[in-house]
């Protein structure tokens, strides 16, 4: 039997609307500071055209590290396999800005979704421009994505990052000590910087990530990306998206996930749905705390996983 989203998705709502231990917002970027974190927003863009929403859906909140996905797929369109070269597809098993694998492995990131990884992804879309063309790029994907053209950079989120990046910084020379990263690394950062400021809400996250629910299909007609390199991306998504808790969540949750340090996920139930949901405080692996609760909620309210057999979901 079919769940009944438009309920579901009211009763998730009103649960972590509910919650006292909200978590706590990113205090290391200035900006994302001042988020009131009595905010949860949610939205469920299904296989069949639906858009469901409920909470505070119509909020816009930095993506911040879930524009990793976007980036990936990108990059993987101009060098296809070839990244794997430069980046890695394991676990970390560290946290998400760490420094300490990169000197016993020669420079090269585990994966796209840590902060060395995704840095490395950016030199590669910089592809010799400036970043403002890089930068351009990506807001044009996300827009088409979404169908919605009103998605835009928070700029001021932006410079609160390049004021306070140091670390990332550091993981940028470093890798740039190693050759692998190829451009100044100041462009490379600026590109970097205003990719994880775009602000969407729910309803667009949720809108954005369609593709990766449809094997690789524009639910408008088009292909963003093949079948087997949508399946690829899911299951970094599921292996390696929430940093040092990606297992917990796969064990928890059981669908594919990349979380943001703004309090968004998106995460993608394949031939179902693409959920985005969005609470800012986070937990102590610097995931969304409300989100990564709601998610587990309604997957099992639904019997949705990437686990279970298909007639099951």
């Amino acid at each position: 039997m079919a769940p009944d989203l438009p309920a579901l998705v009211d009763e998730v709502a009103t649960i972590m609307h509910a919650m006292e231990d909200r978590g706590r917002v990113a205090s290391y970027i200035p900006e994302l500071a001042k988020v009131d974190p009595a905010q949860f927003g949610i939205a469920i863009a299904t296989a069949d055209g639906r858009l469901i929403a409920g909470g505070d859906a119509d909020t816009g909140f930095s993506i911040q590290s879930i524009s990793k996905v976007f980036a990936l797929t990108l990059a993987l369109g101009k060098v296809g396999d070839q990244l794997w070269e430069r980046v890695g597809r394991e676990p970390s098993g560290n946290a998400f800005n760490s420094i300490v694998q990169l000197e016993q492995e020669q420079g090269i990131p585990r994966n796209p979704f840590i902060n060395a990884g995704a840095i490395v992804v950016s030199d590669v879309n910089l592809g010799g421009h400036q970043p403002r063309v890089a930068i351009g790029e990506m807001l044009r994907f996300v827009r088409y994505l979404a169908g919605d053209d009103a998605i835009a950079i928070n700029e001021e989120v932006a410079a609160s990052e390049t004021a306070t990046g140091f670390r990332n910084m550091a993981l940028a020379n470093y890798m740039r000590a190693f050759g692998n990263v190829r451009h100044p690394v100041d462009l490379v950062l600026g590109s970097y910087f205003h990719q994880c400021a775009i602000e969407m809400n729910c309803r667009q996250l949720a809108l954005a990530g369609r593709y990766l629910m449809l094997d690789g299909r524009h639910p408008e007609g088009g292909r963003v990306v093949s079948p087997g390199r949508a399946r690829r991306i899911n299951a970094l998504m599921l292996t390696c998206g929430h940093y040092d808790a990606s297992g917990d969540f796969a064990f928890r949750v059981g669908i594919p996930g990349k979380s943001g340090v703004g309090g968004g996920i998106l995460a993608i139930v394949p031939g179902r749905a693409s959920i985005a949901v969005w609470s800012p405080g986070l937990n102590e692996n610097g995931n969304s705390q409300l989100g990564t609760q709601a998610l587990e909620l309604l997957a099992r309210r639904t019997g949705w996983s990437v686990f279970s057999p298909p007639d099951a979901r």
